[in-house]
């Protein structure tokens, strides 16, 4: 049966624009008739299970429901081993050794997309690895080696988007699965269709689709919305006052989730009837307190 999701980092607590995408999420999920889950994303070193555990106390709070137990990345290291060693066998993967000053220093080829990997660890020699190897004196990250320069998604709410797939990392240094590996194994070990999140995320869609292709997963439906700013037009942090939950009361909350959608709603559930993707806004809620 196919899901929506919401899939915190619990590096914070979360404030009121993440609460926001979390209850567009569920009503993407339930308007469709999906299953709606909750996924801890934590293997960030800096996550931390108290955190997490909060998260999920305000997201029940706030009126939203979730089939099934709640699911935590770092549970499921056995998943992403086996995507790896899938993309190993068919040699689509190859050791990184470069630091990110060595990336922003690389001489990049005239073709390439700004941001995208030089590919300086591409195409080295079986003897130029070894010494890589033992001056790096750590594991090296893996990176898939990919056809395609650009991969293109549609997306409900900002149509085709075409962004950069370059020799993303899917395996840290540090050997932990990389998130744009972790999240599109998750999601179809979970049978997670639609994936809504903020729009801050959508030029991840592209090389997190590809993937999903070469692992012979369905590519989702994606809808990313609209963040949350402050009034300086930066994301929302403890300096910008009452932000968190804990701080603007449930019903606080709730109310001012449902103004910035033009809802007239107290609960989510009454926002259930009145959702409709066509008329979400496009441009940042600028919140004040």
């Amino acid at each position: 049966m196919s899901a929506g999701r919401f899939a915190p980092s619990p590096s914070a607590d979360l404030h009121i624009g993440n609460l926001r995408t979390a209850v567009l999420a569920w009503l993407f999920a339930r308007s469709t008739g999906r299953r709606f889950l909750v996924r801890v994303d934590d293997l960030d070193d800096r996550t931390f299970t108290d955190i997490a555990e909060r998260q999920l106390e305000d997201l029940a709070a706030i009126g939203l429901t979730w089939d099934g137990p709640v699911e935590w990345q770092t549970q499921h290291s056995e998943r992403y081993d086996a995507a790896i060693t899938t993309l190993a066998d068919r040699g689509l993967l190859y050791e990184c050794y470069c630091s990110r000053k060595d990336i922003a220093q690389a001489a990049r080829a005239p073709h390439a997309p700004q941001g995208a990997y030089p590919g300086t660890c591409r195409d080295l020699t079986d003897t130029e690895r070894s010494d890589r190897r033992a001056q790096l004196g750590r594991p090296p990250a893996l990176r898939l080696r990919t056809d395609a320069v650009t991969h293109t998604v549609h997306d409900l709410l900002h149509g085709d988007y075409t962004g950069i797939v370059d020799d993303f990392v899917v395996r840290r240094g540090d050997g932990v699965a990389a998130y744009n590996l972790a999240v599109v194994v998750d999601d179809a070990a979970q049978g997670i269709d639609q994936v809504v999140r903020g729009d801050d995320l959508l030029s991840s869609s592209p090389r997190q689709a590809y993937l999903a292709g070469l692992l012979g997963h369905l590519e989702p439906t994606y809808a990313h919305v609209a963040l949350v700013l402050n009034e300086d037009g930066a994301r929302l942090a403890k300096r910008d006052g009452a932000v968190t939950l804990a701080e603007l009361g449930v019903e606080t909350a709730v109310a001012q989730i449902a103004d910035s959608l033009g809802y007239q709603a107290r609960t989510v559930d009454d926002m259930l009837p009145q959702f409709d993707p066509s008329t979400l806004p496009r441009e940042p809620w600028i919140y004040r307190p």
